[in-house]
């Protein structure tokens, strides 16, 4: 059973950076589809970015124009982690932020994936 585990998380001023990490256990997802995704309250979860495998040791990435130049994903296969760095953070990326990962690209773009995290909470202070 694949398992997920975020960290990294906190308190930022407006500006700052954070770096979120996610460990997946249970099994080797070097060929899953992995991604990011947020939950502000009150709000529906929003996909954020995802990395998908692209033959050999490539990884392609996706992200929602809401992040789009501030936010980065990045992938560790050896260590079966997925990273999200963000940078210039804002009050409105204020949410709680999960890990998810499933072998198919729609069901995670869709936001229905076999796998989720339990998810970090990012606070921006302005």
């Amino acid at each position: 059973q694949v398992q997920l585990a975020e960290s990294g998380g906190g308190l930022v001023q407006a500006g700052g950076s954070l770096r979120l990490s996610c460990a997946a256990s249970g099994g080797t997802l070097s060929r899953y589809v992995m991604g990011w995704f947020r939950q502000a309250p009150g709000k529906e979860r929003e996909f954020l970015a995802d990395t998908t495998w692209s033959g050999g040791r490539r990884y392609l990435a996706k992200y929602a124009d809401s992040v789009k130049g501030r936010f980065t994903i990045s992938r560790d296969t050896a260590k079966n982690t997925v990273d999200l760095q963000m940078n210039s953070l804002k009050p409105e990326d204020t949410a709680v932020y999960y890990c998810a990962a499933d072998p198919n690209y729609s069901k995670l773009r869709l936001g229905g994936p076999a796998y989720w995290g339990q998810g970090t909470q990012v606070t921006v202070s302005s």
